[in-house]
């Protein structure tokens, strides 16, 4: 009865060491991705295709990471970027769009 609870007891303490931290992201990298974000952005504008809320979106990533919390940060900025890429793409596609009739 003792070993399989010291055995079960092992492995919660194992994987609660090697679970990564939340902050783990070098600030470099999040500048690299906030950067990417940021041309996403005026490449999607460039076309009329900037979705309403992704600067803002950005705005808020960066104010994230200023304080420390660079999961949201991470998870903000790439919202953004995604919302730049596809708005750029919605754009694109429906540049020549018109009425449809049967």
């Amino acid at each position: 009865m003792k070993k399989p609870l010291i055995l079960v007891l092992i492995l919660l303490i194992q994987g609660c060491v090697s679970t990564p931290t939340t902050n783990t992201i070098d600030p470099a990298a999040f500048a690299n991705l906030a950067k990417q974000a940021r041309i996403a952005i005026k490449k999607a504008k460039s076309v009329g295709g900037e979705w309403r809320n992704s600067t803002t979106i950005l705005q808020n990533a960066e104010l994230a990471a200023k304080a420390g919390n660079m999961k949201k940060a991470v998870k903000l900025v790439e919202q953004a970027k995604t919302q730049g890429e596809l708005g750029y793409q919605q754009a694109i596609e429906q540049a020549n769009a018109g009425p449809w009739l049967f």
